[in-house]
């Protein structure tokens, strides 16, 4: 199956059909169960989906796929480097459990995405941005378990890193602190980091302090200067820019699309 460019995240609900399929693209993919069920096979490993499991697609990677009669899924299309998310979660394909507070958020987005229409492409792509975010922080945070920590000398544990990173966004990045908390040097700590994040320390904290600002945009209580300041900016000036730069939009403009 061809597939348009997919510049940034998007999240949809699908039905797949009784005929088996298979597909491969360049993108990651997150396919989480809904309704009814579905046997999806990544790289020859089959599973079945339903309302309490998933897979996590790495680009590149063959899925044959067949639904078992009516089903809805709830999928998430994820370019490289998009969200913050560690690439080492996507460098083999995993299938993932979805209970707990992970099936809550799954089911409040596949709501909001059924309900009525979107609205305008802003509203639309506020949506997409603000879901796949959420879904990524969950599934990076439920990931420790299905993955376990690296054996020494293997590499880093990258959910306890994104862990501590989200943690302390409103302190300023001391790489050697973190290092040595991981038990690195700095230069190997700066090599094994890229390997599990796909980019350095600096520049994934800065996505990740953006996307953790998506969330708390929607608490009106807050003004623009707090989260700046609560997310490591050192003023809403720097915060707007950035935030600007990646999205779009100013975090003002972000904040009053349609909810």
């Amino acid at each position: 199956m061809s597939h348009a460019a997919v510049t940034a995240p998007s999240v949809s609900l699908r039905r797949y059909g009784a005929i088996e399929a298979s597909d491969v693209h360049d993108f990651h993919q997150v396919v989480l169960g809904l309704d009814g069920a579905m046997v999806m096979a990544v790289d020859g490993i089959a599973q079945r989906l339903d309302a309490g499991s998933g897979w996590l697609i790495p680009a590149s990677a063959r899925h044959d796929y067949v639904g078992v009669g009516e089903n809805r899924q709830l999928v998430l299309d994820l370019p490289a480097t998009s969200l913050a998310v560690p690439e080492r979660l996507f460098d083999r394909a995993r299938a993932v459990h979805v209970d707990g507070s992970l099936a809550q958020l799954v089911q409040r987005i596949a709501a909001r995405a059924t309900g009525d229409a979107l609205g305008d492409e802003l509203d639309s792509r506020r949506f997409h941005w603000d879901a796949a975010a959420r879904l990524g922080a969950a599934l990076v945070a439920d990931a420790g378990a299905a993955v376990g920590a690296p054996a020494a000398g293997a590499g880093l544990d990258f959910t306890r890193i994104d862990r501590w990173l989200r943690a302390h966004l409103s302190e300023p990045l001391r790489i050697a602190d973190l290092a040595a908390h991981c038990g690195f040097g700095m230069r190997r700590f700066h090599q094994l980091f890229i390997e599990a994040f796909g980019e350095t320390p600096h520049r994934y904290l800065q996505r990740l302090r953006l996307d953790t600002s998506l969330a708390l945009l929607a608490d009106p209580r807050r003004t623009l200067t707090d989260i700046a300041l609560d997310i490591g900016f050192g003023d809403q000036s720097a915060y707007t820019h950035a935030f600007t730069r990646r999205f779009g939009l100013a975090p003002g403009q972000w904040r009053t699309l349609r909810h």
